[in-house]
């Protein structure tokens, strides 16, 4: 039987019951301490448990019990939908697709009994709200006594990661719930992180043309299927809470807020009540953000508090981003499984997709597609990078109906021996995600596409030379020439074709030393495709180097295609590379 969660409370309750809870008793501090004890289990296998901290101190008092990881393993995530598994959520959504008109009386009825479920859907306004039992206006109002984390050494203070952020058009009166960072500036403002493609950010515009301050409610902690429903890529204009209350079978009880004209989840832990003024900004940032590099610090509209409103013993909900894999990556693998029969609506052509967490969800997506024309897998991509969120994705891979595109090795085999880099590379250009850093421009900037689908009539053939067996005085020889040619090499490895060069690269132009590699003799006889790292990278941890490639990577300027080789610049980028931008720096925790 569905388990309906009517907040977060009960959500923690069942997972400590069923032994996918942690409670740690010891005293830590929200100020980095907390981040890692999480960093440590989100990695462990299968993303570890959720984590209860229930012996807060900060600034020297106790304070409000912590959660975090409690979407962080996909068995978690699909408790927190309802469903035995994250497919299940994206099933249902591909039967309610695929019904068609009901031609006798006996369909009519099995139809109804399918869509009844739908018309229970919409959110209910309460009156008495357990997120209201305690309010605090004007003097009152204090961010400090919340427990919000500093996350990473180097974040610009501390940040609500896991905020319910509530806004809705001056034009039209639509509401979006969106999750955007909240930086604390001191006791009633914060940082309002929307960024530029982002629904919110839409709407600020709207209130920007009307010179009006934008009202915004912010709910921490809710039932689980509303804090996913913040996360959704839903298209502009269809509410967030009627996504959750899909996923719950019954609407998401609401309630007006006490100082500004929005409603929020009535069992929210904490509702922070306010709005932005559309004529101030602020440095914000940086922050240790889901691609494991510092975003940068930027100016951001402020979020002033009227109110801030919560239960009377509250749990404040957060989570940890950094590299992967961490509980950010199993809410986007809920996206990938529940908006796939979407995309399919779209594309009928698309069988099933993967987005590796090392492309941090929107640097790479692998598609396996019903291929039925020439250039069939080139006019996807063009389709897939003008499909909302799908567009910032920097990398397409395309492969046939056949290939699992989960199937990782298979993917390797045939760019080894089912890849003609000259053929089936497609470069483009469009918009980027906000916190892409390698783009020599921020916003927009070069994508790949790559085809390794079977090639059909009226397609060419493939020119492919196939690889030798590399023989241990070949290996030697070829690592040989690399450490005697090229400056400040620390390691090489070659592995199944692909050859990893880890060095100080210093102020050199990265292609001119990916551009020297490509003349080691013979090296086209044993690589299929060579990168080159900074010198701090293991070269032998492969899911750290592709998140390297993916991450590091602009298309047009770091990869040299010779022939059947393709060489990439996969280290940080300097002015010699042309790259005026400034640089972020990795996450990690102090020594």
């Amino acid at each position: 039987m569905k388990k309906i969660f009517s907040n977060i409370g009960e959500f923690i309750e069942y997972l400590d019951n069923i032994g996918e809870l942690k409670r740690i008793k010891d005293e830590v501090s929200p100020i980095i301490e907390i981040s890692k004890y999480t960093d440590i289990e989100s990695k462990s296998p299968d993303g570890g448990k959720a984590l209860l901290f229930e012996n807060v101190v900060d600034n020297g008092k106790k304070t409000f019990p912590v959660a975090t990881n409690l979407f962080g393993s996909s068995k978690r995530m699909a408790l927190a939908l309802g469903v035995e598994n994250l497919d299940e959520a994206g099933n249902e959504i591909q039967q309610l697709l695929n019904m068609q008109p009901p031609a006798s009386l006996g369909d009519k009825i099995k139809m109804l009994f399918k869509l009844m479920p739908l018309a229970k859907i919409t959110p209910k306004i309460v009156k008495n709200a357990p997120c209201q039992e305690i309010v605090q206006t004007g003097s009152d109002i204090d961010l400090s006594e919340i427990p919000v984390l500093k996350c990473w050494p180097h974040d610009g203070g501390r940040f609500v990661t896991l905020p319910l952020v509530f806004t809705k058009s001056p034009v039209d009166n639509r509401r979006n719930l969106g999750m955007y960072r909240l930086q604390i500036f001191d006791k009633n403002t914060t940082g309002m992180h929307w960024h530029i493609h982002k629904d919110a950010s839409h709407y600020y515009n709207e209130y920007v043309q009307k010179n009006e301050k934008m009202p915004v409610a912010v709910a921490i902690g809710a039932d689980p299927s509303v804090i996913y429903a913040a996360t959704a890529p839903m298209p502009r204009g269809i509410d967030e809470i009627l996504l959750a209350g899909f996923f719950r079978k019954e609407g998401v009880k609401m309630v007006k807020c006490k100082t500004v004209d929005l409603e929020v989840p009535a069992d929210a832990e904490f509702v922070l009540e306010g709005y932005v003024d559309t004529q101030e900004r602020r440095l914000e940032g940086p922050f240790g953000d889901h691609t494991g590099y510092y975003s940068l610090a930027d100016m951001y509209p402020v979020f002033h508090l009227t109110a801030i409103t919560r239960k009377k013993s509250p749990i404040y909900c957060a989570t940890l981003v950094g590299p992967p894999p961490m509980e950010d990556c199993y809410m986007a693998k809920a996206t990938e499984r529940i908006f796939l029969p979407l995309l399919k609506t779209v594309l009928p052509e698309i069988k099933d997709y993967f987005l590796p967490w090392e492309g941090v969800f929107h640097n790479i997506v692998i598609v396996s597609i019903d291929k039925e024309y020439p250039a069939h897998a080139q006019r996807l991509m063009s389709a897939l990078w003008g499909q909302g969120q799908m567009s910032f994705c920097k990398a397409i891979v395309v492969v046939d109906k056949d290939v699992s595109p989960s199937n990782l090795e298979k993917i390797w085999e045939l760019l080894l021996t089912n890849f003609d880099a000259k053929r089936d590379i497609t470069i483009s250009y469009g918009v980027l995600d906000v916190l892409d850093h390698s783009a020599p421009q921020a916003y927009a900037g070069a994508k790949i596409g790559i085809d390794l689908t079977t090639p059909i009539q009226g397609e060419s053939p493939r020119n492919i030379q196939q690889l030798a067996i590399v023989s241990h005085a070949e290996e030697s020889n070829l690592k040989k020439w690399i450490t005697e040619n090229i400056e400040n090499v620390v390691n090489i490895e070659l592995k199944q074709g692909f050859l990893a060069v880890a060095l100080n690269k210093g102020n050199s132009k990265g292609k001119d030393i990916i551009q020297k590699i490509s003349t080691c003799p013979n090296i086209e006889k044993f690589v299929r495709t060579c990168a080159i790292f900074d010198a701090e990278i293991d070269i032998k941890n492969v899911s750290k180097m592709m998140w390297k490639i993916f991450n590091n990577t602009d298309p047009s300027r770091d990869i040299l295609q010779i022939a059947s080789l393709v060489l990439i610049d996969a280290c940080k980028k300097n002015l010699a590379d042309g790259h005026n931008r400034e640089w972020p720096d990795d996450l990690s925790f102090d020594k």
